[in-house]
């Protein structure tokens, strides 16, 4: 499973965003705002913003009071699309996607295969499942989204 460095800190500072917008969505957060806060390297969230605007996830703005604010609402902007964003796709098998070629030297698939393989399923239908709104307000299990 890859959930990296980067899609952890591309989470924690997209939840830092939502959290910092005002409710008309006008207020742009600095990236410096959120570096300071979240205690990331400055330079490390510009790569990492750069991907998600490319993604279309953020829209920056220039200038005075500039910054970066989500291009829609957090209810609609979901944590596999922020880690799909800055990362590989999520997967725990080892095999490569190209040829069809298995983990094995001989190029079959591990006994082990399809456990991993649904693993990163599930974990990714998991992340895709939870949006922005749901971290900030804690509903994180079905329990807490029933009750919402």
């Amino acid at each position: 499973m890859r959930l990296s460095t980067k899609g952890r800190y591309a989470v924690m500072a997209m939840t830092d965003l939502a959290a910092r917008q005002d409710a008309d969505g006008l207020r742009a957060v600095s990236l410096a705002e959120i570096a300071a806060r979240q205690e990331i390297s400055l330079s490390y969230l510009e790569q990492l913003f750069a991907r998600l605007r490319r993604r279309g996830l953020v829209k920056s703005l220039r200038g005075p009071g500039g910054g970066y604010r989500l291009s829609r609402a957090a209810c609609e902007t979901h944590i596999a699309e922020i880690v799909l964003a800055v990362d590989e796709p999520l997967r725990a098998t080892r095999c490569g996607h190209s040829g069809g070629k298995g983990c094995m030297k001989a190029g079959v698939r591990c006994t082990t295969h399809d456990l991993w393989e649904e693993m990163g399923r599930q974990l990714h239908n998991y992340l895709a499942s939870v949006s922005l709104a749901d971290v900030l307000e804690g509903r994180l299990t079905p329990e807490a989204k029933a009750a919402a």
